[in-house]
């Protein structure tokens, strides 16, 4: 295959790249202002609200594959507008599809999230990942649409949130609960998708349902640091409007990916 990774320079697509090329494809990877410097990947600058320089990349290099894993949080034009021309690229020359979509478009609840549930956004970032996932599938029913939760990794943002936050420089919601997903297993699942012929929306997230605060604890447990020092808030005392509870339903994605799953109680185990 020739696979084609939308979003290359960031956490989950270099993820992707590396296992790619590992399992010996041809890898071509986008970036806008990040670097891409994995061995045996073909890297190109692409700004992927520019639907004219999408369609032309995409022309010349016919993927067989396109994965589309670049957003901006907060901004509508990469994250939605920016879907949509890489799900009317790929149509175009007949690559297979596999978008990255995100629990925050749901708007929260104590019961887990079906797969094809409804979108219910409640704040910007989950309304332009709702936006997009409809312009996916409008363009390109047959693709692969990936809902994932907070993804993890030992260079990821939200190890690196914990770690300030038990260093004082910032603060783990109480209230805000998600279930963290290693980068690796989802990169894996990733790719196992794209190799399918699996169409529609599909939880892809990890075992266990953790508040953020719980998240910071377990870093602390793993690296041997002062649980007693992390601190701690709620959106409520902040003034911050965003899902509390959204718990995914992984049993589908369970049934049908090799990949297994991992918790972040098993990832984060001492």
């Amino acid at each position: 295959m020739t696979v084609l990774v939308a979003g290359a320079s960031g956490f989950l697509g270099a993820e992707v790249c590396r296992q790619a090329v590992a399992a010996g494809e041809r890898v071509v990877g986008t970036y806008h202002s990040g670097v891409v410097e994995i061995a045996g990947v073909e890297a190109h600058r692409l700004d992927v609200t520019d639907r004219a320089a999408v369609r032309d990349l995409v022309a010349r290099i016919r993927p067989t594959v396109v994965i589309g894993t670049p957003y901006r949080y907060g901004d509508w034009a990469v994250t939605a507008d920016g879907a949509a021309h890489i799900a009317y690229a790929a149509a175009e020359v007949g690559a297979r599809l596999v978008h990255i979509s995100s629990d925050a478009l749901h708007a929260g609840r104590s019961e887990p999230y079906g797969d094809d549930e409804p979108p219910t956004p409640i704040f910007a970032y989950g309304a332009a990942k709702a936006a997009a996932e409809t312009a996916v599938r409008v363009i390109d029913p047959a693709a692969a649409l990936v809902r994932t939760s907070l993804i993890l990794g030992e260079r990821s943002k939200q190890i690196q949130l914990c770690r300030d936050a038990l260093a004082g420089r910032a603060a783990l919601f109480t209230d805000e609960l998600r279930c963290p997903i290693d980068v690796d297993d989802l990169a894996g699942a990733v790719l196992e998708l794209a190799g399918s012929d699996y169409a529609g929306t599909l939880n892809v997230a990890g075992a266990d349902a953790v508040s953020r605060a719980e998240l910071g604890l377990l870093v602390a447990r793993r690296e041997g640091l002062d649980p007693t020092l992390l601190k701690t808030t709620t959106g409520v005392e902040v003034g911050v409007v965003r899902p509390t509870e959204v718990r995914l339903d992984f049993t589908r994605a369970t049934a049908l990916l090799r990949t297994r799953l991992r918790g972040v109680r098993e990832l984060l185990a001492v």
